[in-house]
């Protein structure tokens, strides 16, 4: 505000010393030159803001899996206590507690070295791909990460033709620097994923906006995987209509923000579940 208030001030004084047509053309160019600097000021606050929020999310899921892991060995040693105070009272084996322990700690040591590896490669992978968009680029896409997934949001106005699914030309240097990322990270999968606003859709051949969205979704699939080589394997289309927004669609705005759609970029979930099966049982 303070910021916008000196602009304001300047450019009022600018305006008033300009007598003739000439001067007053400059100072109006002066005065948009200002506003523009200002306005893209605010957006590289903005990104910078969504950065740090972030990384908060991501600090705290870690915390709240050691929170976990510390809980089970805190049951287990207190498991081990009793038993050692109670030997000759219960059947107990007290090396089976001893090695299930140790067990838990192995566990929890390799589920914060995965967990940490993981989180430094979404970093990469992130600072990665802003770096190679370009500041135009960067008002049109949004890129996060959230519980260990990179969500990459792309404008319906950047990727398509207006009120289709077919890929518009303006997307194609986009989608070429997001797929060169993809396909150097190998051990992930990709969900491609469609949202509109809650407007219905009035095309002959598109039935309603679940229609619209898994088209659209479809279509930067079928880019990814033509144009670009991504592996196809590694790909999934799904549409979600008008039906998980992130803002009202009660301004232009809101909804020209649910009009989006996401390239979500996740580990693959076989080596979590391998984690999960491997985790030692406390009895």
């Amino acid at each position: 505000m303070k910021k916008s208030l000196i602009l304001i001030a300047v450019s009022a004084l600018i305006l008033s010393s300009c007598g003739s047509k000439k001067e007053l053309v400059a100072c109006q160019e002066t005065n948009k030159s200002l506003t523009e600097s200002l306005q893209a000021a605010k957006e590289d606050l903005a990104a910078k803001n969504a950065r740090i929020t972030s990384l908060e999310e991501q600090q705290r899921g870690l915390q709240q899996m050691l929170k976990a892991a510390e809980n089970k060995y805190d049951k287990l040693q207190a498991a081990l206590d009793k038993s050692l105070s109670n030997a000759s009272q219960n059947n107990v084996s007290i090396e089976k507690l001893v090695d299930q322990i140790n067990e838990s700690n192995q566990y929890i040591r390799h589920l914060v070295e995965v967990k940490s590896k993981s989180d430094s490669l979404n970093m990469v992978l992130t600072n990665n791909l802003t770096r190679s968009l370009t500041q135009d680029e960067m008002k049109e896409v949004d890129v996060q990460v959230l519980k260990g997934v990179v969500y990459i949001s792309l404008a319906d106005n950047m990727l398509y033709k207006s009120g289709s699914y077919e890929i518009n030309a303006r997307a194609a240097q986009t989608l070429s620097k997001i797929a060169k990322i993809i396909k150097d990270y190998k051990d992930y999968d990709v969900l491609i994923e469609g949202n509109t606003d809650n407007v219905p859709i009035s095309k002959t051949n598109i039935r309603n906006n679940w229609d619209l969205s898994a088209l659209r979704a479809s279509s930067v699939v079928q880019a990814l995987q033509n144009d670009y080589g991504v592996d196809p394997k590694r790909l999934t289309a799904g549409g979600r209509g008008e039906y998980n927004p992130i803002a009202t669609n009660d301004t232009e705005v809101g909804k020209q923000r649910n009009r989006r759609t996401q390239i979500i970029i996740t580990p693959k979930l076989d080596q979590f579940m391998d984690l999960i099966d491997k985790a030692p049982d406390a009895e």
